[in-house]
């Protein structure tokens, strides 16, 4: 089942891409300008936006989305850092993982970036996945995505939620019948958005390469990476034999990569490298080396821009030298092979026979560790985390984990205190109160439920939007005994799972409670208003929600 899962992944994520997609797959490098563009008069800001939560929401609901707060953490870090150099900073973004293994990513509309597991699994630095990351950002910047949505609007062409609501309908008739049924609505979906020509054009991937190399060029990371995840993912399409690590990268299928492509990116990092140096910063907790854009003239020799009492005391410029590898893409890439695994038994089967080929290193063994720990082997995990904590000390990632494991092989003080501690040193880290706060409803007793909720309600503001949050938040009130915040926060986490309607229907119910205060029945009655234009939409689009369909 999980194969049939992963193969519709796979097409649902190739479909959104190209059902999405910018401009005509007719027009070529010869076709006329498109000046006076109408991009973003069919389609709001406010209603792009509202598009790309609910595709992100239905993508939870099919369990496609991949939600650990520490992945998601350094990505949006990563995207956020591309974006703040992009050429609309003023664009908000939306960076989440999939969990397919296959390399891949997508842009749709308000800013919202998809990445699969495998695309990280398949990059050897944080600047090759920026790469990525900052082709896609070009595409939204550009308006190539808005482009083509707007003219399938315009020519009357479902938008990605009516393909969304197929898959819905296809899904409630259950057993293996309902993939098939998934799968032919993808493929006319396909076969659709192909007949209508709303494909990316050569020119679109084109200037996506060129203002992608140059934001990864001034947020600090290596324009030469593109060339490098490009070559990476050619040689994968060049090996093709069929399997499952052989076959064409989905990711090759709507962005073709081509000798010249890879000759013009690196041409193009070529010449973006001599208008900066390297330069790198260090902490007592960590060391981060990154391009800095120098304009004007050259730097007089012998002068060392350290020297400049304005800038920080561990500037240090190393000119030539090969960017520092950041410990946290190597935690993020291995956490992201557990949790994209089949089942954590299947991941620590994984790293023993990578062990056994050419040894662990330490991200590795954090990787291996952390499928210990979800395989129940609390202190084997315990054991290696604490040995990778004295050779890094202070990682929040090792950190997090070890208390984890600490809490699972029942030495809840401990747990505590190395929670405590990181609390106190990063009071609204989300990993960490997450985390924490999973620990403590594990012990399902009304003081933890209490503390759990203590733990959350500071981040109420800036997580409220994650629904693992929101459900943790929810147990956590339930244990505490507030029955009332507990059901708006589950009404919550049905919303942004992509159950529209279920939040309604919980919402009301909720109101008929005869024990709500003055302030709840108002919060309520707010978040019903809300929700109700969102379940109108998404009907008018034809997604209904299956399970409510079935009891009327």
């Amino acid at each position: 089942m999980r194969a049939c899962l992963i193969r519709l992944s796979t097409l649902f994520a190739t479909a959104l891409l190209v059902l999405v997609g910018a401009a005509g797959a007719r027009a070529q490098e010869n076709r006329l300008p498109d000046i006076g563009s109408s991009a973003g008069s069919v389609l709001g800001p406010a209603q792009q936006a509202e598009y790309g939560r609910m595709l992100l929401a239905q993508l939870r609901h099919y369990g496609y989305v991949l939600e650990d707060p520490l992945v998601d953490g350094w990505l949006q870090a990563t995207g956020n850092r591309l974006a703040a150099a992009s050429d609309d900073p003023g664009q908000k973004f939306t960076f989440f993982m999939m969990k397919d293994r296959s390399i891949n990513a997508f842009a749709t509309l308000g800013g919202y970036i998809g990445v699969n597991a495998g695309l990280v699994l398949a990059a050897e630095t944080e600047d090759e996945v920026a790469a990525v990351l900052g082709h896609e950002v070009a595409h939204v910047t550009q308006l190539h995505v808005l482009r083509g949505v707007e003219r399938a609007q315009r020519d009357s062409i479902p938008l990605l939620l009516a393909m969304l609501g197929a898959i819905a309908i296809a899904q409630s008739a259950g057993g293996n019948s309902s993939d098939d049924a998934a799968m032919a609505a993808i493929a006319t979906a396909q076969g659709l958005a192909a007949q209508r020509q709303i494909n990316y054009t050569r020119s679109n991937e084109s200037e996506a390469d060129r203002i992608g190399i140059r934001t990864l060029a001034r947020s600090g990371y290596d324009p030469g990476a593109m060339a490098s995840m490009f070559e990476r993912m050619h040689a994968v399409s060049r090996t093709n034999q069929g399997g499952e690590r052989e076959r064409l990268p989905d990711y090759l299928k709507t962005h073709p990569v081509t000798t010249i492509r890879i000759s013009e990116a690196k041409d193009r990092a070529e010449r973006l490298a001599g208008q900066s140096v390297q330069g790198t910063v260090s902490t007592p907790d960590a060391s981060i080396t990154q391009r800095i854009p120098v304009t004007g003239a050259a730097l007089p020799e012998g002068l060392r821009l350290g020297d400049n009492p304005l800038l920080p005391a561990g500037l240090a410029l190393e000119g030539g030298l090969e960017a520092t590898r950041r410990n946290e893409f190597g935690w993020a890439r291995e956490r992201l092979r557990v949790l994209s695994a089949n089942t954590p038994e299947a991941a620590v089967r994984e790293y023993e026979r990578m062990g056994s080929a050419r040894g662990l290193d330490d991200a590795q063994r954090y990787g291996l560790a952390i499928a210990q720990l979800r395989a129940g082997r609390a202190e084997q995990a315990a054991t290696s985390l604490a040995a990778l904590l004295e050779r890094h000390p202070g990682d929040v990632w090792l950190s997090i984990g070890l208390a984890e494991a600490e809490a699972h092989a029942g030495r809840h003080d401990a747990a505590d205190r190395r929670f405590q501690a990181l609390l106190e040193r990063m009071p609204r880290n989300p990993a960490i109160a997450m985390s924490y706060a999973e620990v403590l409803v594990a012990r399902n007793t009304p003081e933890a439920g209490r503390r759990a909720r203590d733990v959350l309600r500071p981040l109420l503001a800036t997580s409220g939007s994650d629904p693992a949050f929101q459900r943790t938040f929810a147990r956590a009130s339930e244990i505490a005994g507030d029955p009332v915040r507990a059901g708006e926060a589950w009404a919550e986490a049905a919303f942004l799972s992509g159950r529209e309607e279920q939040a309604l229907v919980q919402l009301n119910t909720l109101k008929k409670r005869d024990d709500l205060d003055y302030y709840a029945r108002a919060r309520i009655d707010a978040r019903i208003s809300q929700i109700t234009p969102v379940v109108l939409e998404l009907r008018r689009q034809g997604v209904r929600d299956p399970d409510l369909n079935r009891r009327r």
